[in-house]
């Protein structure tokens, strides 16, 4: 299995390998590095015709080139692949994605504004991968989350927490870390905490070594969730359904989480 990880040359591509790079290491894993580039962009970008897509395969070939520099820089010994797909971006990385044990993303890409801090390609991408996907934020330096802090699991009575919990109890382990899982629930809910210990038992007894602290919260779900990244590792939550809108198709929870979060979140599937 590998973590692939898509990049386009920009520093938030450069943060989101980098990442991808540590978490394939923790996963045993090997790490594909994909570009996918539209032939016009590059054109309209560096002022070339199409009669000179060799410069456009140069250029690409460099920014792989790029990007597995920066994975090696990370974790030295690491098995590393690049391939460079011509044509659109969600199309070629949806292919790429097939297969894949996990998906990592920059969360803006080239061409967003300052004020969208979800780039459309990664908004896709969350919303239609066929496996996990990570969405990495550069800070404000220019750098990712640190790696350590707690990691966090959002989860709800929904099917989603099955595949949540799991994900989030091995991150938590392989990072040595504490897990904090946090449920928002209704005034009049009186058993919320009950049925979230009772969910969460299985999973202490699998993995005793793992301390888990749980956050019980009657404010919205994304601003728990949000608060809770600003000194987290990462933050795990579930994907819901599908619909033709991406908050139904990711609840508008997580869609408001990939927007605002301080460190990475991991977006699992049932």
């Amino acid at each position: 299995m590998s973590v692939v990880v898509a990049t386009d040359g920009t520093e938030t591509a450069g943060v989101a390998v980098r990442w991808a790079a540590a978490e394939a290491r923790r996963r045993r894993a090997s790490l594909r590095i994909v570009y996918a580039y539209d032939s016009d962009w590059l054109e309209s970008r560096f002022d070339i015709g199409a009669e000179h897509l060799d410069v456009a395969e140069s250029l690409a070939r460099g920014v792989v080139a790029d990007a597995r520099d920066r994975a090696r820089d990370v974790v030295p010994d690491l098995h590393i692949e690049t391939d460079i797909r011509p044509g659109p971006a969600v199309p070629r990385l949806l292919e790429a994605a097939d297969g894949a044990e996990l998906l990592v993303l920059g969360s803006r890409g080239r061409g967003g504004f300052a004020g969208m801090l979800l780039g459309s390609v990664s908004q896709r991408m969350a919303m239609h991968a066929p496996c996990p996907v990570a969405v990495v934020r550069a800070g404000p330096d220019g750098h990712g989350a640190p790696g350590d802090g707690a990691v966090v699991a959002g989860v709800d009575d929904s099917p989603a927490a099955d595949q949540v919990l799991p994900t989030a109890f091995a991150a938590a382990a392989d990072r040595d870390t504490t897990l904090l899982v946090v449920r928002a629930y209704l005034a009049d809910d009186q058993d919320a905490g009950e049925r979230l210990e009772t969910r969460l038992a299985p999973y202490r007894a699998r993995y005793p070594q793992v301390h888990v602290a749980t956050v019980l919260t009657r404010e919205g779900a994304a601003a728990a969730l949000v608060e809770a990244t600003r000194h987290a590792a990462l933050t795990v939550v579930g994907s819901h359904g599908h619909g033709s809108l991406a908050a139904a198709l990711l609840g508008s929870t997580v869609l408001q989480l990939l927007h605002h979060a301080d460190c990475p979140v991991l977006v699992v599937r049932r």
